[in-house]
């Protein structure tokens, strides 16, 4: 997606340790007109399949999730929650998740009266790197006995594993903006 990737180039600003820091638009500050498009171009790729929810993690992968479901029939979006609270009742799903940008790992939570068996799920997020929140929702979702028809990323790092490792487990990985590589020194960003 042209149009991500030239947000990307423009303002994205890499930093030490492979962090591309898109917040100006993306995860941060949120530019609903992009997020529009992104969800446009979600819904032209993953075309004639059944979408019943949309599942995402918070924080960052909620807007962009809740403005894609305009483009899928306003599907209800379910989000992960990164901690318990005690508006969480009830029965719930739960996953260990290792965050890569904040190098700790979380339990990622949902009520099982949110997402049901046989349902048709979307996964969407904003960074897809190592995959590790992706493996979260997966297993949630298989927990759930739901399926998971695609993963709809915003921004890969290509030359990270997650992309080709769930591609390579049979999951249809739809990324709009992949990175090839990324220099902190230099700034440059280049895209598969």
């Amino acid at each position: 997606m042209r149009e991500l990737e030239e947000r990307i180039k423009q303002e994205g600003i890499v930093r030490e340790g492979n962090v591309l820091k898109v917040d100006s638009f993306l995860n941060h500050q949120c530019d609903v007109a992009l997020y529009a498009d992104m969800g446009d171009e979600w819904a032209r790729r993953f075309s004639g399949r059944p979408v019943d929810k949309i599942l995402t993690i918070e924080a960052s992968g909620i807007g962009i999730a809740c403005v894609a479901a305009t483009r899928f029939n306003n599907t209800p979006v379910v989000f992960a929650r990164k901690s318990q609270s005690i508006n969480l009742d009830g029965e719930q799903y739960v996953a260990r998740v290792h965050s890569y940008t904040h190098g700790n790992d979380n339990t990622v939570i949902v009520a099982k009266r949110f997402l049901n068996k046989g349902e048709h799920v979307l996964i969407i997020d904003d960074f897809l790197a190592n995959g590790c929140a992706l493996d979260g929702l997966i297993e949630i979702c298989e927990q759930a006995g739901a399926i998971v028809e695609g993963i709809g990323i915003a921004v890969e790092k290509g030359f990270q594993p997650g992309g080709k490792r769930l591609r390579e487990k049979g999951f249809d990985v739809q990324s709009l903006a992949i990175v090839k590589s990324m220099d902190a020194k230099t700034g440059k960003i280049e895209f598969e």
